[in-house]
């Protein structure tokens, strides 16, 4: 304190040590003021006057300190003292004073003397970067104005030690100073200089234990989760001390000594040795006691729950070695709400009140007899349920989702499943839903449960141009999630368009030179209101023009159409789970082909109808964040099929397909003669326009089925680690073989996932590392299997964006028979990436990929490919 005051002007320091005088002797303050008179006496106040150096009117300083005009007080009394503690307390002044002058008879008038503290001018921080002067400013309230005191400097002097410690830099110096000002502005002010000079981050050469004789030095070190030792191959867990984590990491070794039975072990003493100002050695003495076995485990209280069924649910037996830890999370688990514990057993039963207690009856001979002492209480039923901080989001939509519902039995597992229901929405920020009970009250067993929601923008907007497929790609995508139509009438309602009913509205409009697309969709997840029920449909036209390689340009004669309209219902299902949805489509697409001869078709002028059903059963239960899953899984299977045409149009296929191959007999003929005749000529365009005939024939109406299987996991390894296993297989087959597998809807592996010119139905596959669809043959696969591996780790997950860095593993194949089909023969790849979602723009993200297989034909890619991210494709 004295060295910081010793920076100020005198003046300055001069008033900080009065201040300091008057803090510490208040009420004598207030006593020696009416030192001419007797402690005691009583006045009446005719007039209080101000003096000093304040820029503060008087009015305003005499209203603040209470006291009165015409007001009794008494030398030495509580109204002068409150006075001085008021005027103390607003932390604006550096001394105060108060005199009595001009006594008359039994009145006298008050003069407060006061001088303001100093304000701060300018602040000047070195031995920091740019962008982190504003972060400090901030966290310290350093802004032009401030009120500079001794406790403003002590406690910037520790938040930037502290902070610069945390991060591992312990030998950070923090020096401030002040000087004052003289400017023609007659407030007193100071310049503050910050010097902060972190010096070298301190790392950890050695760790080395004292008093183990039962577990290694090597056991205990790998005990401790976050403070590690210097090792040249280390590369997730830095060697830097961080104190925090270092207490942390005693509590982990005192529980690793737990686990294999060493109930008393603790630590007696830690120590730091600075070897340099670089590198430290830590050393920690521990006393490991003796090691114990469970005895006996009886259960008292329990009314419920039989002996046998919390036996099974707390896993441990009679000659287990000890294990407190284990012992702690089968009674209560806190790192795992969904935990197979005691404690769950009886929330989820509506026991909220329940207690569980572990108590040692006996430790005879290293062997502890144990009474888990239950007190089960009365079942507890919701009372109120509320939502706060839905500004957009109608109740409505909310408590559809809620699973507590006033006056149903208490369940811990309701309220978990509400927090991952509305967490699933994507209008709120699922980092920041709060489950608040209220007024618990074990006598009645009630409860109220208020729910505590932050809004985030669920609308996204898609404007952006690009150069790709040989022109500029414009596109502009409209995609609402929150959406109302009710209120589309509502002139007041647009803000920038209704929202609040939770429904989904979707318009996209992308063009080039070479194609355009143009797609509208809408859905209602909850149809009639009642119960999940989803309605939706969706319309969309797309144009294909042929490259005329003459003029560079597109050739709007030669275009390939699509029209295509789909409704679709699903509804969640009671069995064998509430996380199952079943849904259902119908769709139909019109193909219309004009001069447009590729190799992906064998005719160029023709229509082709794709009329079919879709049937999908899918199971997800992930938490919380959709962005950002922690746990659980999802799969989805679905089978999607057409009517069997070929059964009940009286076609023969086989006689089709004869001719085909004879027609294909001739072009082959003729294009292995090096000098045909005009005849063989004649004959070879006549075969291909009966092949052309032929495949109209084959594909005027699309015949097929379609079977998909995919199936993502997630599993946190630690606090922030997250492993997201997944594998998904796609099958397109034919009812009649004569007929064959159609040209349309087939899958296309490899690449980024992106399907710009997706317009023949075709499935894109991701797996990063090779060039987009560089998997499959030309016209696509008709099978495909694909594996992936990846781990997550979140750089933010605020609400205005989710940031998260992750790596992969990827194996795929795509094969047109079952005959080639070989689930152990992929392509493999791997690599690194980055995302980023923010609510505006959906997700965005760009990976590196580094393939370790050659490509179909035989050719190597690249060693890396990059690529970029839009939207939610893995």
């Amino acid at each position: 304190m004295e060295k910081q005051a010793n920076n100020l002007p005198n003046a300055t320091r001069l008033k900080s040590y009065i201040k300091l005088f008057c803090i510490a002797c208040l009420f004598t303050i207030s006593f020696n003021s009416f030192a001419q008179v007797e402690s005691g006496e009583t006045y009446l106040i005719k007039e209080i006057t101000v003096t000093g150096n304040t820029n503060f009117s008087a009015q305003t300083i005499i209203a603040y300190s209470k006291l009165r005009k015409d007001e009794e007080i008494q030398v030495g009394g509580e109204k002068i003292a409150n006075a001085v503690k008021t005027l103390w307390k607003s932390n604006l002044f550096s001394s105060i004073d108060i005199y009595v002058v001009d006594i008359d008879g039994n009145t006298a008038n008050l003069e407060i003397n006061l001088s303001d503290l100093p304000e701060l001018k300018d602040l000047t921080i070195e031995g920091v970067k740019k962008g982190k002067k504003d972060e400090i400013i901030d966290e310290n309230k350093l802004k032009p104005g401030q009120k500079v005191t001794e406790n403003l400097i002590a406690t910037t002097k520790n938040y930037l030690t502290n902070k610069y410690r945390k991060k591992g830099f312990l030998n950070t110096d923090v020096r401030i100073s002040t000087s004052e000002v003289i400017d023609s502005v007659e407030k007193e002010r100071v310049d503050m200089r910050i010097l902060i000079d972190k010096g070298e981050k301190v790392k950890i050469k050695t760790i080395s234990f004292d008093g183990n004789e039962k577990i290694s030095d090597k056991k205990l070190r790998k005990a401790m989760k976050s403070t590690k030792q210097k090792k040249f191959i280390r590369i997730l867990k830095r060697s830097k001390y961080i104190e925090d984590d270092f207490r942390d990491d005693l509590v982990s070794v005192v529980d690793y000594y737990k686990e294999n039975g060493y109930r008393d072990a603790r630590i007696i003493s830690d120590s730091i040795s600075y070897l340099n100002d670089k590198t430290i050695s830590l050393n920690i003495k521990v006393e490991e006691g003796e090691k114990y076995t469970f005895g006996k485990i009886s259960f008292v209280g329990n009314t419920i729950y039989s002996d046998q069924q919390l036996s099974n649910l707390l896993g441990l037996k009679e000659g287990d070695t000890y294990n407190g830890v284990e012992l702690r999370e089968r009674i209560a688990d806190d790192t795992n709400p969904d935990a197979n514990d005691i404690t769950n057993a009886y929330q989820n039963f509506g026991y909220m009140f329940s207690t569980i207690n572990p108590v040692e009856v006996s430790a005879e001979g290293n062997v502890i007899d144990m009474e888990i002492r239950i007190s089960e209480g009365k079942p507890a039923y919701f009372n109120n349920v509320t939502v706060v901080g839905n500004d957009v989001t109608n109740d409505h939509v909310i408590y559809r989702e809620i699973r507590t519902r006033p006056g149903e039995l208490y369940r811990k597992s309701d309220i978990i499943r509400t927090i991952r229901e509305l967490g699933q929405l994507g209008y709120f920020d699922a980092q920041q839903i709060v489950p608040d009970i209220k007024n618990p009250n074990p006598v009645d067993g009630t409860l109220d449960v208020e729910y505590s929601l932050v809004e985030q923008g669920s609308s996204q907007i898609q404007l952006q141009g690009g150069y790709g497929g040989g022109g500029f790609i414009g596109t502009l995508g409209l995609s609402f999630n929150n959406f109302s139509i009710k209120d589309i009438f509502k002139k007041d309602a647009y803000k920038p368009v209704p929202r609040g009913d939770g429904q989904s509205l979707a318009l996209r409009l992308q063009a080039s030179q070479f194609f355009q697309t143009y797609s509208f969709s809408f859905s209602e997840p909850w149809f009639g209101g009642k119960k999940p029920f989803q309605l939706s449909s969706s319309i969309s036209h797309s144009r294909q023009f042929l490259y005329d390689s003459s003029t560079g340009k597109a050739d709007k004669s030669k275009s390939f159409n699509i029209t295509g309209l789909t409704f679709g219902v699903s509804t969640r299902l009671a069995e064998p789970d509430d996380y199952f949805l079943l849904s259902q489509a119908i769709s139909y697409q019109h193909y219309d082909l004009q001069n447009y001869n590729t190799g992906l078709f064998t005719f160029g002028d023709g229509t082709s109808n794709n009329l079919s059903y879709t049937i999908g059963l899918s199971r997800s239960d992930l938490y919380n964040d959709p962005i950002f899953p922690t746990g659980g899984s999802s799969f989805s299977v679905s089978a999607k099929f057409s009517f069997p045409y070929s059964l009940v149009n009286g076609v023969d296929y086989s006689e089709l397909k004869n001719d085909r191959e004879e027609q294909n007999e001739i072009i082959g003929d003729y294009q292995s003669n090096p000098n045909p005749s005009l005849q063989e000529t004649a004959i070879y365009n006549d075969a291909t326009t009966r092949i052309a005939e032929i495949d109209q024939e084959r594909f005027k109406w699309l015949e097929f089925y379609k079977i998909k299987f995919k199936a993502d996991w997630y599993q946190s390894l630690t606090k922030k680690l997250v492993l997201r296993p997944s594998m998904e297989f796609g099958f397109l087959g034919a009812y009649n073989n004569d007929r064959g597998v159609i040209p349309f809807e087939r899958f296309f592996v490899g690449g980024d996932g992106l399907g710009n010119f997706s317009l023949d139905g075709r499935e894109v596959v991701q797996l990063r590392g090779y060039p987009n669809q560089s998997l499959s043959s030309q016209d696509g696969g008709s099978i495909y299997s694909k594996f992936s591996l990846e781990l997550r780790y979140p750089i933010t997950l605020g609400a205005q964006a989710k940031i998260y860095a992750l790596s992969f593993l990827e194996a795929g194949t795509s094969v047109n028979d079952f005959k080639d089909f070989d689930p152990f023969k992929l392509k493999r790849s791997g690599g690194f990436g980055l995302r980023i979602f923010m609510p505006a723009f959906g997700l965005l993200g760009i990976d590196f990929g580094h393939a370790f297989d050659t490509l179909p034909d035989g050719s190597s890619p690249k060693k890396w490919e990059t690529h970029f991210i839009i939207g939610q494709q893995f």
